[in-house]
């Protein structure tokens, strides 16, 4: 290629670049008279309706040679640059940073936003309660592990609504200050990590003595500071310890994804694709269980997930967490919760909200 073509070809770049600011920062205009009805209306800053619909028309425009996940991590920030614009918001987060769920906050909220780390569910649960953060982002259930019970737990007794979700990939990396997986004597994670990595951990290190710890980032930050000490985290952790990869992708599934919930104070609307959640406790007869799940059936809603838990509250009692398609303001679910309802002596809706991808 000649140098006069590519200079050309940079000319055409430099061009578009400074329709693209343009095009940018008109939004962004746009977005703070958004911003000004909002408040006028007392409407909530972020709606995961609007967001999804969004994605969904950005991708069935694109036509390449950019990917869908390029675009959308463009559109990402572009949107996070213009909710701060619209009005300041916090998002509080499982933490210290870069934690999984710290990562899962930046990959829905971009980096525009402020971020509130709190050192467990509970009390992300109660920053956003207090008002001291607008959103919050919990894990909810693991793809290998299965659900988080602190998180199901925290949903019965809290006011908070679930406006979104996400599905992130996990990947973990076995990393130490020096040495060779020989050396190691000690390897730090948090518990639901190891359980994530048994199979790996049994075939590579049968003589390590596993050792909890908060978070990954608190076991990184532990590995570093001790030479036979290894521990089992993101490759954002090595960076930020200068630690030493030893290992990569450990994780016993390929596919191993953590789901996460945004929780606020009000639900999202209807977007078109949505998802409810309930929380409910069976009145104690024979087979009402199943009788609650026929009448889903009947009136033709899938569910797409049931998990119990025993009530802190009454022996022998529980709880059940059904996820299942549709909006809550819907004529179909509402017949549904209405049957429901019946069968229960306790039943909370814990939000619609749309359909992460996973």
């Amino acid at each position: 290629m000649s140098p006069k073509k590519l200079n050309d070809l940079r000319k055409e770049i430099d061009g578009i670049d400074s329709r693209i600011v343009e095009l940018i920062n008109r939004r962004g205009m746009v977005s703070c008279d958004i911003g000004e009805i909002k408040k006028k209306k007392k409407q909530p800053i972020y709606s995961p309706d609007r967001e999804s619909q969004i994605y969904a028309r950005v991708m069935k425009k694109n036509k390449g040679p950019l990917v869908d996940e390029s675009v959308k991590a463009v559109y990402r920030e572009i949107m996070s640059a213009c909710l701060s614009l619209e009005q300041p918001m916090t998002v509080a987060y499982l933490g210290p940073e870069l934690t999984f769920t710290h990562q899962a906050s930046l990959k829905k909220f971009g980096s525009s936003v402020s971020y509130l780390s709190c050192d467990s569910i509970p009390d992300v649960f109660r920053e956003v309660e207090k008002g001291n953060a607008n959103y919050g982002v919990v894990p909810i259930e693991n793809s290998t592990e299965g659900a988080v019970n602190h998180t199901l737990d925290m949903f019965v007794d809290s006011p908070l609504l679930i406006c979104s979700e996400l599905y992130y990939p996990v990947r973990h990396s076995l990393l130490c200050k020096k040495g060779s997986m020989r050396s190691i004597t000690r390897v730090y994670s948090n518990p639901q990590v190891f359980g994530q990595c048994r199979g790996w951990i049994e075939k590579n290190l049968p003589w390590a003595k596993l050792r909890d710890a908060a978070s990954t980032i608190k076991a990184a930050e532990i590995a570093a500071r001790h030479a036979d000490s290894a521990c089992i985290a993101s490759e954002l952790a090595a960076e930020k310890y200068q630690l030493k990869v030893l290992a990569r992708s450990i994780e016993d599934n390929v596919t191993n994804v953590t789901r996460f919930l945004v929780m606020g104070k009000q639900m999202s609307r209807i977007s078109g694709a949505d998802k409810t959640s309930v929380v409910f406790s069976v009145k104690d007869k024979p087979g009402i269980l199943h009788d609650m799940l026929v009448s889903f059936k009947s009136i033709g809603i899938n569910l797409t997930k049931i998990e119990s838990r025993p009530s802190k509250k009454k022996l022998w009692k529980y709880y059940f967490f059904i996820d299942m398609e549709g909006h809550c303001e819907t004529p179909k679910i509402k017949k549904a919760l209405r049957h429901l309802e019946k069968k229960c002596y306790f039943l909370k809706t814990l939000g619609s909200y749309p359909k992460g991808n996973g």
